[in-house]
């Protein structure tokens, strides 16, 4: 697992809006990368509207939120525009960066492989992971509140 000191993987993902979104463009920003499990899920859904409605707070701490999943983009398109997320979802439809990030379930509920666990890093302006929360209970939410600590310390 990515531990903080760590150099963040970098990436190249296409977004809801199919545009292609790499981690090294996000270069002199810090970064709050996030990988959830399912859009349309409760706790899914409840998680991104925490980290929607309180966006202001991020981006005074000069922070990009970068949420990923295993769901297509045409997914993610509709789920996005149904809960007005002000921040990309990125697919990880191939698993590849779940895999980089060590955030992918071997075996989900109902027999499904290859879901990304519920995850957060914190990645500062020279792309070096300073906090890393990694889930194995997908009810879980991570804690938000160590991630602006971290950002606000960096």
């Amino acid at each position: 697992m990515l531990q903080s000191g760590d150099k963040a993987p970098d990436f190249a993902l296409r977004a809801s809006d199919k545009s292609l979104v790499k981690l090294s463009e996000q270069r002199g920003k810090n970064v709050v990368l996030l990988f959830f499990p399912f859009a349309f899920t409760g706790v899914c859904t409840k998680e991104l509207c925490q980290m929607r409605d309180s966006l202001a707070d991020y981006e005074k701490l000069d922070a990009q939120i970068l949420a990923v999943s295993v769901d297509s983009p045409y997914a993610l398109a509709k789920w996005k525009e149904e809960q007005g997320f002000n921040f990309p979802l990125l697919s990880d439809f191939n698993k590849t960066v779940s895999k980089k990030y060590d955030t992918i379930y071997k075996e989900f509920g109902m027999g499904m492989k290859g879901v990304a666990k519920r995850s957060a890093f914190v990645i500062d302006k020279q792309g070096v992971v300073r906090y890393a929360e990694v889930l194995e209970n997908a009810g879980e939410i991570p804690d938000f509140n160590a991630v602006k600590q971290t950002l606000q310390s960096i």
